[in-house]
């Protein structure tokens, strides 16, 4: 089956010169007009070192009463919260999701830290976070695993070009447009010492990331993940992200001056997702595909659970994050098998209940939206959200119909990729941590992740009514 979103929802095939000639003109023009804006940029003076006092990161606390009651205390709020304030988000018409990232916004130092931070340095002492952390990446890695288990691997080979060429023009968009906007943000917004080049390209890899794990959340949330719409656009955000990691870490490799880092970093990235597609593919194919009817014993079940951190721990490793790893993992495997439908049905409830909110929580709590104090500081924040939001739907859109999406199926696909959401944090944070983004603008670029990512669910469903959610076969 198929969504019936327009009388010929498949895009019209195109031929292989016109979509080279289209990716030549596209790359070199985008590498053109990026060293258009550095040269300008160069010329420019970043703002002084400041004379206040960095934020706190997180306050002390702890006690003499041993790690496990905390932690214990810790994850009881978290789930709580998050089943509370995401049971308004659903009355509200939001998923759940939503209300799970804004459970951690409360509970951190943005709201819960203003008005009692006596309670916030008790409840969530800086000696747990580190834990929390950890629980938090165990919980969102088995989740992207359960995501490439539902991952229908036959709609997406049947739209590979439509995927990848959507894919990388809502990066090559919005980056454009994250490093043109540099050129007024980098005077006041950016570190002191920072090279213009370094504070662009993050700013551009910022703008260009969408969240994977919120997108598939939300695409759970709304029952689409089956659907050819919610395949295709995991499939793109696949895409998409593994070349925003890559791009991230080529900035990384720039901000450190290590470029044999950032291209290794490609490289290896490139071969193992062909390993994983050429080998690993047609031997899970063998091993629990419908015709071997290998049922899912306990023994099995470790057997994955070591796959998933073993993928994990070599995409870690590799540069791109360890969520890529247990994705690739479960896209492998079958998903109409039996191996994939019990194990959804043994981890689901315990990933997305109980560790899955730490991981939102987690990064919510690390988030400060009082550092935006004047009038100033909210005009450029609006329009950090519009640029985000015309780069990433706008490119999108483009993509879509040059790939031949009709009008709505192109549009709902630009509102599902530009979803940010708490995956764009992991980002910020480590420009936030290597000094190539401000305090100032991270919490701006914060609203930005939300905003896109509560925008998306309302719009969604105005363009594609449930009726027309069908799922893909």
């Amino acid at each position: 089956m198929s969504i019936e979103m327009a009388p010929n929802p498949s895009p019209a095939p195109a031929s292989t010169r016109g979509l080279f000639t289209g990716y030549t003109l596209l790359f070199v023009g985008a590498i053109i007009l990026f060293f258009l804006v550095r040269s300008v940029g160069e010329t420019m003076t970043g703002p002084a070192p400041a004379t206040t006092a960095p934020v706190a990161a997180a306050a002390k606390g702890g006690g003499g009463h041993g790690i496990l009651p905390q932690v214990l205390i810790a994850i009881t709020i978290v789930v709580m919260t998050s089943r509370f304030v995401g049971s308004i988000a659903k009355r509200l018409g939001q998923p759940r999701v939503i209300g799970e990232v804004l459970a951690g916004i409360i509970l951190g130092p943005s709201l819960l830290g203003r008005i009692a931070p006596g309670t916030m340095t008790t409840l969530f002492p800086a000696t747990i976070m580190p834990t929390l952390n950890t629980l938090a990446q165990i919980g969102v890695i088995l989740y992207m695993f359960l995501v490439g288990l539902d991952l229908n691997a036959g709609v997406l080979r049947s739209r590979a070009h439509a995927t990848v060429a959507i894919s990388h023009v809502s990066i090559i968009v919005p980056f454009l447009l994250g490093a043109t906007l540099a050129l007024w943000l980098f005077p006041t917004l950016a570190p002191a010492g920072i090279s213009f080049t370094s504070f662009a390209l993050f700013l551009g890899a910022a703008m260009a990331i969408t969240a994977f794990p919120v997108l598939a959340r939300i695409l759970t949330d709304q029952k689409m993940e089956k659907s050819e719409l919610g395949v295709l656009s995991l499939g793109c955000a696949a895409v998409d992200d593994v070349t925003a990691w890559c791009l991230l870490a080529f900035v990384v490799g720039v901000t450190k001056a290590e470029l044999g880092i950032a291209v290794t970093t490609i490289v290896l990235a490139v071969g193992y997702v062909a390993v994983m597609l050429l080998v690993a593919r047609p031997l899970a194919n063998k091993w629990f595909g419908s015709e071997a009817g290998r049922p899912l014993t306990t023994d099995l079940t470790a057997l994955l659970l070591v796959g998933v951190l073993v993928s994990s721990l070599i995409t870690e490793a590799i540069g791109i994050h360890a969520i890529f790893g247990a994705f690739l993992l479960g896209a492998v495997i079958p998903h109409e098998s039996e191996v994939a439908k019990a194990f959804r049905h043994r981890l689901e409830d315990v990933v997305t209940i109980l560790l899955l909110p730490l991981f939102f929580a987690y990064t919510g709590m690390r988030t400060q939206i009082g550092l935006l104090s004047t009038p100033m500081d909210w005009i450029m924040c609006a329009v950090i959200i519009l640029v985000a939001t015309l780069g990433k739907f706008g490119g999108t859109v483009a993509a879509g119909r040059w790939t031949g999406l009709d009008w709505r199926t192109s549009s709902a696909l630009g509102v599902l990729m530009n979803t940010r959401g708490l995956m764009e944090l992991i980002v910020l944070n480590i420009g936030l941590d290597m000094g190539v983004i401000s305090p100032t603008l991270f919490a701006m670029m914060v609203l930005m992740a939300i905003v896109t990512t509560i925008a998306t669910t309302p719009i969604l469903t105005r363009l594609v009514p449930p009726q027309e959610l069908a799922p893909s076969s």
